[in-house]
């Protein structure tokens, strides 16, 4: 289940919106923000108190910083797609490669610590279910061929399974685990605020979306 339930959040998702034809982002910013705040709980409760045992700590923080700029990074091809965010050109008929690289390295790096951390398959499917949706809305309306759409969200949704099966069997990662959970650390990080900073709305009172962060961190905190 670990290696299936990440491939199904994305197949079932584009299947969902394929059926159903659901146009707006805006429908799922309840979804998205509970998932940033569940994500964000996760990594806090279950990543970083552990990264730090038998470590330097200046070493990890210098690795969790690396993460967040990575992530930065690989926003400036994806243009935000792993938070909530698709904004390429839905006219162009090619193939989105440079969206297509940055959301394979990025949930690749995701699938990493779910080998060791089970319980972050939960906080990678919450995340996952949301911008699989949005990145389907964007392919199925784009004047991308529906084959090469397909094509994109089965290759994506392989992506955090791969994560998972190389950290269960090559030696590298359980050699240099701790800095590079840090990293990935960064990469949750940077991603789970963004979505609750965009959550926001430019930063009105919304009682329905702050009962969805608490419960999202309750949740997290039970696991």
């Amino acid at each position: 289940m670990t290696y299936l339930l990440p491939v199904l959040a994305v197949l079932l998702s584009f299947v969902f919106v394929f059926l159903l034809k659901p146009q707006k982002r805006d429908t799922f910013k309840l979804l998205l923000a509970f998932s940033g705040a569940f994500l964000l709980a996760l990594t806090i409760f279950e990543l970083l108190p552990e990264v730090y045992i038998n470590t330097n700590p200046k070493t990890i923080g210098i690795f969790v910083m690396l993460g967040i700029l990575l992530q930065i990074f690989l926003e400036f091809f994806s243009k935000g797609a792993e938070h909530g965010h698709v904004h390429l050109d839905s006219e162009k008929s090619g193939f989105p490669w440079l969206l297509f690289g940055s959301l394979c390295i990025h949930s690749l790096l995701e699938g990493l610590p779910i080998e060791k951390y089970h319980t972050m398959l939960y906080g990678i499917l919450v995340h996952k279910i949301p911008i699989a949706i949005i990145l389907s809305i964007f392919l199925l309306n784009s004047k991308i061929k529906q084959g090469h759409a397909i094509l994109f969200i089965v290759l994506f949704s392989l992506m955090t399974p791969a994560g998972t099966y190389l950290a269960a069997h090559l030696a590298f990662f359980d050699t240099y685990y701790a800095p590079i959970t840090a990293l990935i650390i960064g990469v949750f990080l940077h991603i789970s605020t963004v979505i609750l900073f965009e959550s926001s709305e430019g930063h009105s009172f919304n009682l329905r979306k702050l009962l969805v962060i608490v419960l999202g961190i309750v949740i997290a905190y039970f696991l």
